[in-house]
C-alpha cells in the first residue's frame, strides 16, 4: 500500500507539478509587486490616474483588466526565461552528450496511433 503511494509521488510529472506550483506562487509575488509598485504608477501617470486599477470609463474598470493582463504576461515571461529556457538548454546539452539525434527524438515523440494510421494510408496509396 505504501509502495504504491511512494511510486505515485516519485513519478516525474507529480514532482514537476509540485515544483511548478511553488515556482508559480513565488514568481506571482515578485511580479505582483513589480506591477503594483512600478508599472501601475507609471501607466497611471501616462493616463493621469492614480493607478491602473482606478482607470475607468462610464463605470467600467478597464484598468483592473489591464493590470491583470500585465501581471499574467510578466509571470509567463519570468517562468519561460528562468525555468523553461534553461531546462531546454540542459536537455539539448544532455542529448548531444549522449548522442541522441533530432530524428530519434521525433520518432519517440510520434503518437503510435498516428504512426499506425500513416502506415495504413501509405499502404492504401500503394494499392491504387
Amino acid at each position: 500500500m505504501l509502495t504504491g503511494f511512494k511510486n505515485f509521488i516519485m513519478k516525474g510529472n507529480v514532482v514537476d507539478l509540485a515544483v511548478a506550483v511553488v515556482m508559480g506562487a513565488a514568481f506571482g509575488a515578485v511580479v505582483t509587486s513589480i506591477v503594483e509598485g512600478l508599472l501601475t504608477p507609471l501607466i497611471g501617470l501616462l493616463f493621469q490616474a492614480k493607478g491602473i486599477e482606478e482607470m475607468q470609463w462610464e463605470g467600467f474598470l478597464y484598468g483592473q483588466v489591464i493590470s491583470s493582463i500585465i501581471s499574467f504576461v510578466l509571470i509567463a515571461a519570468a517562468i519561460y526565461f528562468v525555468v523553461i529556457m534553461p531546462m531546454n538548454h540542459m536537455i539539448e546539452r544532455r542529448n548531444r552528450r549522449l548522442g541522441i539525434g533530432q530524428d530519434v527524438k521525433d520518432e519517440a515523440d510520434e503518437d503510435p496511433q498516428i504512426a499506425l494510421l500513416t502506415e495504413i494510408r501509405d499502404a492504401l496509396k500503394s494499392r491504387s
